[in-house]
């Protein structure tokens, strides 16, 4: 299995020892853990944002007076 040296300031490790501790976790588990976080965040965001773009016209449709005025058409004032 793949792994990493990843260097840190002695002041940087401590505060990650202590956040893994908090956690209950070794440091390596407790680094594994982040970066799949991070990357299932992401994923989540980019979803998230692409059904959020799907639904935009129908919402404002239903809730015109939520519509930025930039975007709204012209001649079109909020309620």
């Amino acid at each position: 299995m793949p792994s990493l040296n990843v260097p840190f300031t002695e002041e940087e490790l401590e505060g990650v020892r202590a956040a893994a501790a908090a956690e209950g976790k070794s440091l390596k588990q407790y680094l594994h853990d982040l970066g799949v976080r991070e990357m299932q965040r992401k994923q989540f965001i980019t979803g998230a944002s692409a059904w959020a773009e799907r639904l935009r016209d129908e919402f404002d449709a239903a809730f015109p007076d939520e519509v930025p005025p930039a975007e709204r058409p012209s001649g079109t004032a909020a309620a």
